[in-house]
């Protein structure tokens, strides 16, 4: 019987944790709408800003596949988008043709100082007022 118990506290530990991060991660995607982004865009903006913080600073998009919880191909979509917006360029990495890097541009990073308090409140609502 204790067993059962233990993996029944398991068990809701981890439902509890999922409905943390799906109504975060909803209300994230709310408040950032109105600035066209959604909350995978900016957790690649947020990692971008952080991984490179001057002008011009480049990341590998390697580096953040194991960053973000997006395939190599949904995340190689999502950077395209924003390329499209003008948020983010990619360019080829000239020691490893395989390889592409991606920088914020200055619209990128505008907006990303834009937005952040607005991710941050949510963050600190969502995850402060949970039991």
């Amino acid at each position: 019987m204790g067993a059962n118990a233990a993996e029944a506290r398991l068990e809701k530990q981890w439902r509890d944790i999922l409905s943390v991060h799906a109504r975060t991660m909803c209300e994230i995607d709310r408040v950032l709408h109105p600035h066209g982004l959604g909350a995978s865009d900016f957790e690649v903006l947020d990692i971008l800003a952080s991984a490179s913080p001057e002008e011009g600073d480049q990341c590998r998009v390697q580096n953040l596949v194991g960053r973000v919880h997006l395939s190599q191909s949904a995340l190689s979509r999502l950077i395209g988008r924003l390329e499209r917006e003008g948020l983010v360029e990619r360019s080829v990495c000239a020691e490893d043709r395989r390889g592409v890097w991606v920088c914020l541009t200055g619209k990128g990073r505008d907006l990303h100082t834009e937005v952040l308090p607005l991710q941050r409140a949510v963050l600190a609502r969502m995850l402060n007022d949970t039991p």
